[in-house]
């Protein structure tokens, strides 16, 4: 299967944007997976994530191969998950 970029919110508030091969079911599993730990109004909440990727701003965590929960992310969105800086 071809990986595809996906936006994830968990039960307990946490948003993660990855690349998953198999989005059905509960769980799925994603690489590279990147965590927003905050995001500015300007981003207009979780489905701003998905259509706009993170807003100038936004602290975005390091990837990692995790296992959540699915929702698809627009290319533009892809685009700016991929060039967010690291905020330590």
């Amino acid at each position: 299967m071809t990986e595809r970029p996906v936006l994830v919110t968990t039960e307990y508030r946490g948003v993660f944007f990855g690349y998953a091969e198999d989005t059905s079911g509960d769980t799925i599993k994603l690489k590279r997976a990147r965590n927003c730990i905050y995001w500015p109004s300007g981003n207009r909440g979780f489905l701003g994530l998905a259509s706009d990727g993170p807003a100038t701003g936004a602290r975005v965590g390091p990837a990692a191969d995790i296992e959540l929960r699915k929702v698809e992310v627009t290319e533009a969105a892809v685009a700016a998950w991929e060039s967010a800086p690291w905020h330590k």
